[in-house]
């Protein structure tokens, strides 16, 4: 009785544990901006990941075609213009916002592609978050007011999200391992300019390179790890309403690593966006199960 408790505990446990490891490796990522900026922190991040990928998967054993290079490369750039712009905005905002922000993006499109009246409830629920985030500390209701710029990247990289979904499912009939892999190796190929840029010759830095390291072990390949433990034993929906406890974790981790302590009014924020997703999880129509995805901003899976 206890191991067939365990067994049915252990894959929810796998996508806490994944989330978790995923918004402190973010969390300790945030350290290194004062030292290689927002775009060189991304830098590490994303290359670091993408080769831990290409040397797990060896994504040239499975044999891409043109046509699936094509597909994966145009997913790639989406990858790392989501990355980029999530470490931009998280630059200037705090963790959890941020992630709450971005789930707007996974959300829009799942009420999209339904387009039932329940779905317009949790886009309610999200709109009213987000009026709560981004409109009140305009009057003034609320001392925390949000960086503006921040807000434009957090919004941008919602939009890559949304977009990365879209164009994952259509590489779903593709090797996960392979198209996650190739997609971080182009998702490198865009953001690792922007950090040498920023940061020149110290990112080259002995403690830096090993710091940067760390951030892509915990922060992508513990996370993809547990994930795909998760995916092969949830439903899509059950694995998506587990993800969205993310924007909680995330500032939870903000408050004890980063000392982001957020107001009443942003927690009830984040609590609105997180019951909308895990409203649109749970209502969802089934679907077939789950492929292995790329990492989103901070390493996530996407079902």
């Amino acid at each position: 009785m206890q191991d067939s408790l365990w067994q049915r505990l252990l894959p929810s446990l796998a996508v806490l544990g994944s989330v978790s490891a995923l918004c402190l490796g973010t969390s300790f990522a945030k350290h290194l901006f004062p030292v290689v900026g927002a775009q060189g922190t991304t830098a590490l991040r994303v290359g670091f990941s993408a080769l831990l990928l290409l040397l797990i998967w060896r994504p040239w054993r499975f044999g891409p075609t043109k046509a699936h290079l094509g597909q994966i490369a145009i997913f790639g750039v989406v990858l790392g213009l989501m990355n980029l712009l999530f470490y931009m905005a998280i630059k200037r905002l705090p963790f959890g916002v941020t992630v709450a922000i971005e789930f707007v993006g996974p959300l829009s499109v799942a009420v999209w592609t339904s387009r039932r009246v329940l779905d317009l409830v949790w886009l309610g629920l999200a709109a009213l978050g987000l009026f709560l985030l981004l409109v009140l500390p305009m009057f003034g209701v609320q001392t925390a007011a949000l960086d503006p710029v921040g807000l434009c990247f957090a919004i941008m990289a919602s939009a890559c999200w949304a977009g990365y979904i879209v164009l994952g499912k259509r590489a779903g009939h593709m090797h996960g391992g392979m198209v996650v892999s190739l997609a971080l190796l182009t998702a490198a190929i865009v953001v690792v300019p922007f950090g040498i840029a920023e940061a020149g010759a110290k990112l080259l830095q002995p403690s830096i390179l090993l710091y940067g390291l760390a951030v892509a072990a915990v922060s992508s390949a513990i996370p993809y790890t547990l994930e795909m433990f998760a995916l092969k034993r949830l439903s899509s929906g059950a694995f998506s309403t587990m993800l969205a406890t993310e924007p909680a974790i995330a500032a939870i981790a903000g408050m004890l690593v980063l000392g982001e302590l957020l107001t009443a009014t942003q927690w009830s924020a984040i609590g609105l966006i997180m019951v909308a997703a895990m409203g649109s999880a749970l209502t969802a129509k089934p679907s077939a199960p789950p492929q292995a995805a790329a990492p989103k901003p901070e390493g996530q899976a996407v079902a």
